[in-house]
Parts: structure tokens; sequence; C-alpha cells
């Protein structure tokens, strides 16, 4: 069976054009994937993925690219456009780049992060939005769930989650859910593959407080960040940008309670809730 190429949309964005060109100029000297990646020290997969706009083109490619065909600063200048425009879809290819990342790390300073919900948890705050129908709330609430089935896969990733202690305190649903919830985030605070730390009120201000942040470590050692506010996210693939993000992270982790203290705090608060809210017959 021939193998048919993906068609390329060149016209949606910078980055799409970037890997419109990049085919258009292969083609054009009738040189295969393979034969490039060789030239360009690259592999075949992360080539046919910037060629279809699902990666980012790596900091060096564009040189290597414009050298390989003698382009002058052709792909240079492509990429100066592709890496500062907002990804067209960047939700969605943040979903995809967290089911491979090896490596997930977050900040959320006002609810659970999504991956460490619990089902009556998740279920209570998606009804905090009131143009959710029934329907609608039980639609997500299995899509966040499912977000975890990796974590009990054989390979799961390495999570680190640092949760302002607000999180801790706010109740979402009723007493039961809650202490179902912080129980929970005291299985998963320390094991091999999960750390939580807490962000204590001590702590004051830090410079991540109005919004959420995600680390993703790919399997190429590269990381993307996701900065999220109340309606809209931002990806951030450039490794300048993602290096600012990754410094006010570590600053974050290094103010934290550790893991041991944040153990002792999560299982504190879970005093203030009742395992139940039933009232006696």
């Amino acid at each position: 069976m021939k193998f048919a190429p993906k068609i390329l949309t060149p016209y949606v964005s910078a980055r799409h054009h970037f890997g419109s060109e990049l085919r258009r100029y292969r083609e054009e000297v009738r040189m295969s994937l393979v034969q490039l990646a060789d030239i360009v020290n690259s592999s075949k997969s992360n080539l046919a993925r910037v060629e279809t706009a699902e990666m980012m083109p790596p900091p060096e490619l564009p040189s290597a690219l414009d050298a390989a065909f003698g382009t002058g600063k052709h792909f240079h200048g492509l990429y100066q456009l592709a890496k500062r425009e907002v990804h067209p879809d960047q939700y969605r290819r943040f979903m995809d780049c967290e089911a491979q990342a090896t490596v997930i790390e977050n900040y959320e300073p006002q609810v659970v992060p999504g991956p460490l919900q619990t089902p009556d948890y998740a279920r209570a705050l998606l009804r905090c939005q009131e143009e959710l129908a029934e329907g609608q709330v039980e639609e997500r609430v299995n899509a966040r769930i499912s977000r975890q089935e990796r974590q009990r896969s054989d390979d799961p990733p390495l999570r680190w989650a640092i949760i302002d202690e607000s999180i801790l305190r706010r109740r979402i649903g009723d007493a039961e859910c809650m202490h179902k919830q912080l129980a929970s985030l005291l299985r998963q605070a320390d094991t091999r593959d999960s750390k939580i730390q807490v962000m204590p009120f001590s702590g004051g201000g830090h410079s991540l407080m109005s919004g959420a942040l995600t680390l993703l470590t790919l399997p190429n050692s590269s990381t993307i960040a996701y900065e999220e506010g109340i309606k809209f996210g931002h990806l951030y693939e450039d490794s300048a940008r993602v290096m600012k993000w990754r410094r006010q992270y570590e600053v974050l982790r290094a103010n934290a309670l550790t893991v041991a203290d944040s153990v002792k705090l999560i299982r504190t608060t879970m005093e203030d809730y009742t395992s139940c809210d039933t009232a006696p017959n």
C-alpha cells in the first residue's frame, strides 16, 4: 500500500507555514525525511511532526535547514514568527504532550490539579459552572478522570504538584467530598512516581499567584510550559520563554513546604472535615 503524506495547511499559522515550506524544499530536491534527518542531525519522526505542525521546530533546526537547502535565512525568519504566535489549537497540543510527558510538574493556586481530583471533587467543582448541564458535567468528569489512567500504568511519568494552602482550606462539595479528596492527596503525596508540596500562607506572595502553571518534559528532553488563567491558557514552546517559567517554578518549589511537612499539613487539615455530612434520621 502506497504511503500518502498528510495534506498540509500552510496558511493556518506561521508554524504550519514553516512545516509546508520544509516539505516543499525537501520535495523539490527529492530528498526523503530519512535523508534530511541525517543531514540536519534530527530524527525522521521529529521532522515529520514539524512538517505537519504537530511539533514546534527546535531552535537549532532553522539554521540547519537553511544550510541544507541554501536558503539564506528563510527558515530562520519563519521560525522567528512561529515561536511568537499562539498555537492555533494549544489546549489539544497540551493534552497530546501531557500524554507523552516523562515528567509533569505543575502549580495550582485555587483548586486541586485535574489529574489529582477525585470524581466527587471534580463533579462539585464543575457544577460551579452554571452554564453546564448535568450531562455535560458528567462528560467532563469522565474526561478529567481518564487523564489519571497513565499514572496507574506500568510506565507512569513522574508527577510533581505544588498546591496552594488555600486548596486545602476551600471547601468544594460537602465535608465528606473534601475528606476523601485530601485522603487521595495523602496517598499520592510521597510515592516513587508522585510528589506533592504545599505552598503555605506563611510563604507570602510569589510570582505565580495569579495563574496555574504546568511544565511538561517530553521524551526528547525538551520542556514546554502551559500557563492558565480563568478563561484562557497559553502554551510556550520556545526554550527561552520556557526557561523563565522554569526559574519561577523552581523558586516556588524551594519556598514551599517539604514533602514531609506537606503531608503533615494535609493530614491536619483533614481533621477539619467530618467523614460524612449525612444528617441523622
